[in-house]
């Protein structure tokens, strides 16, 4: 994907995220984020979008502490506002951006400017589904994008965890139907594998990209795909592909 797809995917998504703060109001629960309220993503999100903006616009090649930017305002009315700032300052520091910009990333890469971007439209989206789901909405997203996620999170973020060692080993093969691509994850003693395609698996599950987007960040369970195998193998990443505080 290009860099002005993910942020104009970003744009879109901090808006709908926010209207459905709005509705939901800053005290309900969000089940993705457990002992988390709509006021706590905010405040965690706005926070994101503050520093990685800061990134950006200071083209620092070192990471910048994070504690002066989550600091949302005490005041519940203007909580909201503060998130949308945030979002806003981000959305237009990405397009004014220079591509060939040069800042600190958490992960290798080429481009700053397209990490960042890629980064923080996905960081939005899978929140956006947090709080919709407050509402009992179903987020979805182009199948491009979808894809995109699942492939940022199984081979870049995830990519040689030791956190998802597994003994005995197991196995999950992926399949978005509305964008005809497929993977196999591998999860043995030595962590995660990747590889491309359906194969042989101890689980299938097939479906749209999407829903497996969600699926993967644990934030939906099998209601809209189809599958076949021991699902004790999705327990198994359920388990150890946690992500506690998103960088």
């Amino acid at each position: 994907m290009r860099v002005d797809e993910y942020v104009e995917t970003l744009r879109v998504d901090g808006l709908s995220l926010a209207a459905a703060a709005q509705h939901a109001g800053l005290t309900a629960p969000i089940a993705g984020c457990p002992g988390w309220l709509v006021r706590d993503l905010l405040t965690h999100l706005g926070g994101v979008h503050r520093w990685a903006a800061a990134h950006l616009r200071t083209q620092s090649p070192e990471p910048l502490p994070d504690n002066e930017f989550f600091t949302a305002p005490a005041d519940d009315t203007t909580v909201l506002e503060w998130f949308r700032t945030g979002h806003h300052d981000l959305v237009e520091t990405l397009k004014a951006a220079n591509p060939a910009m040069h800042c600190w990333t958490f992960l290798p890469t080429r481009s700053p400017l397209a990490f960042w971007a890629r980064r923080q439209a996905h960081e939005t989206a899978i929140h956006r589904a947090d709080v919709e789901a407050t509402t009992c909405a179903v987020s979805s997203w182009t199948p491009a994008f979808a894809v995109d996620g699942v492939n940022e999170l199984v081979k870049d973020l995830f990519a040689g965890s030791q956190r998802l060692a597994t003994n005995p080993p197991t196995s999950i093969a992926l399949s978005a139907r509305d964008a005809g691509v497929a993977w196999t994850l591998m999860l043995d003693h030595t962590g995660l594998r990747v590889q491309d395609g359906f194969h042989p698996a101890t689980l299938t599950i097939e479906g749209t990209a999407s829903d497996l987007y969600l699926l993967l960040w644990n934030r939906t369970g099998l209601d809209r795909l189809d599958t076949t195998g021991d699902q004790q193998a999705l327990e198994t990443w359920r388990t150890k592909a946690k992500i506690t505080r998103d960088p």
